[in-house]
């Protein structure tokens, strides 16, 4: 079945409720707290109050007496007994060395190397006993100076070092392109346009904090580890192969409901293994709970880049070739993804939209004492579309050309493309997208809405972003040969009962992305069933066959994948069955909306049947069939699916405070076929939310100083409410993906790649009469207004040259 023959089924591209809402919406969700073991206690860790430190002694003699301790750990404990936190990706210098990878201890040993890092775990009955113990804990510390910001690690002149085996703080050094037809084409170029930028550093803050529990069961030497994680099979292969060198087959991970991830819950964290191991030697279950201070604290932040971009063009606009240099934040220690982000997830989507023939990309990473940085929604892609984006605007500014045409004049045209930097899209239409844009932002009005903003008192600014992203995470072979780890297949467990209802297992995880219902419509689509009859499994390994979880939006088009595969299955031994039913050969078997036919005559018979008779096989070939309707199946994707779309964002500034309000903001997408529009409009939604958060209010900062986190909680660190935005214009379109059945590409994090871009060069471009020409990340009110009164010392003419397109927004002078 093709991709277009699946887009017409019944249940695709229904709006169907969440079956999932209901219970979440009454209460009746099962997250990891709402677990109690039997004999459960309750721990504590012991976090270091310092950014750089050596340990010289942890004192638990007192912490041991009080009331309720069952059992105090720390890194003595722990120290030549087990492996450290894995990385799960490797990068190489381009000499071919492999990047650094010092020891992450699940307990600091000798010394700590962030504000939050794990010192001591402390286990009592009660949280407050474990929280006095805690207290009790005295650790004895030589402070030594922090090196905190990217920028000052890039220019090795700190004299501070992290950690021994890498004297100099840096992680590894990384290029992709072609270096010399890179600098060919500059030295020809008609303009070339510089710019330098910061993707600010983010907190994820996922409504549900993390929590683990750990368990051992000395009867059958088995661990379970219940935890609040985005992908279990890969939790445990990491634990169990890297860290604790344990039999895969004894330990068992559940991640029941989640209550949101975006990234921060991919990782094998120090807490899930001190608990899972602590188990063991406690022999009781142990329950950790983080508070919102923690995950402050030790959750993976997102993004810390510092770039410098430079693109070359003609005469005329056309791009000849771009060359980008990265200072990468990787925090104190190696998460399992973090080495991907800054190169495989971000390098390789320089090119964007564009057919710029020459790229060539460097990238420093470089170890901080802050929190480990890794994977937050989008994970590269938006550190990638955000540098590009802004560039491309600068260009458009620089050569007096409208952003929209700029973008027109560069657009690649036909497919499959190649790219420079790795990557080959399949699919795609991108001049559509930004006519539609162009449309539903009422675009052709933008000037007259201005000319009112400037009657009251307050500036308007028009910004663009046209964005592709890629998605899946795979092939494993790919993936591979670029450094992963581990596989990034997906598999799925098709299970018949004898009524003809279904149970899908799958390696999938669901996190708020709504799987529970949009594999239901696939599944009910395929067989001909009511979407209320299939039921949908994820997050046990002692359920689900195997997988690799949930992120880079890959759930639908590589699970959901999967999952078509074990129904092809399915209906090929169905088929079988309903042939032996119907007298026929199985080759003359039709199978659709959930009946069998034999072709040229009136026979048939329901799905239901057919199930029935493979678990009663009183009537059935057993001499060629075994009884039964159960099918597992494993699809690893031949390439990346590639989601693209145009966002067009339109501000208005109060002179007088420097408050950016979002007047408008419009997104077309292309997510190939959609299963549930709803759903991916909800998608959208949080997406775009995010990504505003981080271009207005949202940046985590450390004291350069001391390295203390200075933005650790909500009093400091502004998120985004519903009363930031106004309503969103959506609309999609729809190039389907190629290679998979379901033509799928990924929506979940759109949102948060395409509107940084397009809020900033909305900002950027409201701002431009002022001579403010650059702006970095957030737009905060009082950031604002110190770029108004800076640009304002020496006001800038604004270009009134029409725009060749649509638009005729002003532009920041060159």
């Amino acid at each position: 079945m093709g991709a277009s023959d699946f887009a017409n089924l019944p249940h695709i591209g229904e709006a169907v409720r969440r079956k999932e809402d209901y219970r979440f919406l009454t209460g009746a969700g099962n997250y990891t707290d709402d677990v109690t073991m039997a004999a459960q206690s309750h721990a504590i860790f012991v976090r270091s109050p310092h950014a750089h430190a050596t340990i010289k002694s942890v004192d638990i003699a007192e912490a041991s007496k009080m009331p309720g301790v069952v059992g105090i750990f720390s890194g003595k404990d722990i120290e030549g007994k087990m492996g450290g936190l894995p990385c799960g990706w490797l990068i190489n210098n381009p000499d071919g060395t492999p990047m650094k990878e010092p020891l992450h201890p699940i307990l600091a040993i000798k010394k700590v190397r962030y504000v939050g890092d794990h010192v001591a775990m402390v286990v009592a009955e009660t949280v407050e006993q474990a929280k006095n113990a805690a207290e009790a804990v005295v650790v004895d510390y030589e402070v030594h100076t922090p090196l905190v910001s990217v920028a000052d690690a890039a220019k090795k002149q700190s004299g501070v070092t992290i950690h021994d085996e890498a004297p100099d703080n840096q992680c590894y050094k990384w290029t992709l392109g072609d270096k010399a037809g890179v600098d060919a084409a500059f030295a020809n170029a008609a303009h070339v346009t510089k710019l330098d930028l910061v993707n600010n550093r983010l907190i994820p803050n996922p409504i549900e904090p993390r929590v683990a529990i750990g368990n051992y069961s000395r009867a059958t030497e088995e661990y379970v580890l219940y935890v609040s994680n985005q992908n279990p099979h890969v939790e445990r292969l990491l634990m169990t192969a890297f860290v604790l060198g344990l039999p895969e087959h004894k330990v068992r991970v559940i991640a029941p409901d989640v209550g949101g991830g975006f990234g921060s819950k991919i990782y094998l964290y120090a807490e899930d293994v001190c608990l899972t191991w602590a188990a063991k030697q406690l022999n009781r279950s142990i329950k950790w709970t983080g508070e919102r201070s923690e995950c402050f604290l030790s959750d993976a932040h997102g993004r810390d880049h510092v770039s410098h971009a430079e693109m070359a063009m003609d005469a005329q606009g056309k791009f000849l070739a771009m060359r980008v240099h990265t200072d990468a934040n990787l925090g104190a220690y190696l998460s399992t993804f973090s080495t991907a982000i800054p190169t495989i997830l971000y390098a390789t989507l320089l090119a964007g939209q564009y057919a710029t023939p020459q790229i060539y990309v460097e990238v420093d990473a470089w170890f901080t004492n802050t929190a480990p940085v890794d994977a937050y929604r989008g994970a590269g892609r938006p550190e990638a579309t955000y540098l590009l984006e802004r560039l491309v605007s600068r260009c458009a500014w620089e050569m007096n050309l409208g952003q929209d045409e700029i973008r027109r004049r560069n657009f690649i045209s036909s497919f499959p493309y190649q790219t420079p930097v790795a990557l080959q899209y399949d699919t795609g239409d991108f001049p559509a997208l930004l006519n539609r844009a162009n449309e539903l932002a009422e675009v052709a009005g933008f000037a007259a809405r201005k000319a009112e903003s400037e009657k009251n008192g307050k500036l308007r600014g028009l910004g663009y972003s046209c964005y592709i992203e890629a998605c899946g995470l795979a092939p494993s072979n790919v993936a591979g040969a670029l450094g992963a780890r581990a596989g990034l297949f997906e598999a799925g467990e098709v299970r018949v009962h004898p009524t003809g209802s279904v149970t899908v297992f799958t390696g999938s995880h669901s996190h708020g992305q709504g799987h529970e219902t949009t594999f239901a419509q696939l599944v009910a689509a395929r067989l001909g069933i009511p979407v209320e009859n299939v039921d949908i499994v994820h997050g046990d390994t002692g359920r689900v066959p195997f997988g690799m979880g949930t992120y880079g939006s890959r759930s639908l088009s590589v699970g959901g994948t999967a999952i078509m595969k074990a129904l092809d299955k399915i209906e090929t031994k169905a088929k079988k069955i309903a042939a032996h039913l119907m007298e026929a050969s199985d080759a003359d078997i039709e199978f659709a909306n959930g009946e069998f036919t034999v072709k040229g005559t009136d026979k048939k018979i329901p799905f239901g049947q057919v199930a029935l008779t493979a678990y009663v096989p009183h009537n059935y070939p057993l001499d060629k069939l075994e009884p039964g309707l159960n099918e597992t199946a494993f699809y690893d994707p031949t390439n990346f699916t590639y989601p693209a779309g145009a966002y067009v964002c339109e501000v208005e500034i109060d002179k007088s405070t420097g408050e950016v309000k979002i007047d408008r903001f419009t997104a077309v997408d292309d997510f190939g076929t959609i299963i549930n529009p709803m759903i991916v409009e909800g998608q959208v939604h949080g997406g775009i939310v995010q990504g505003i958060g981080q271009a207005l209010m949202e940046n985590c900062v450390y004291d350069n100083e001391t390295g203390q986190l200075l933005t650790g909680s909500f009093m400091d660190y502004a998120m985004p409410r519903a009363a930031d935005f106004p309503n969103f214009k959506l609309d999609t379109l729809s190039t389907p993906c190629t290679h998979n059945p379901i033509g799928s590409k990924g929506c979940g994090e759109a949102g948060a790649i395409g509107s940084p871009p397009a809020v900033i060069n909305a900002v950027l471009d409201a701002l431009a009469p002022l001579g403010v020409k650059e702006f970095d990340m957030p737009a905060s009110p009082h950031r604002v207004w110190e770029a108004m009164q800076k640009g304002a010392t020496t006001p800038t003419q604004q270009p009134q040259t029409p725009s060749l397109a649509a638009s005729t927004q002003g532009r920041p002078a060159a």
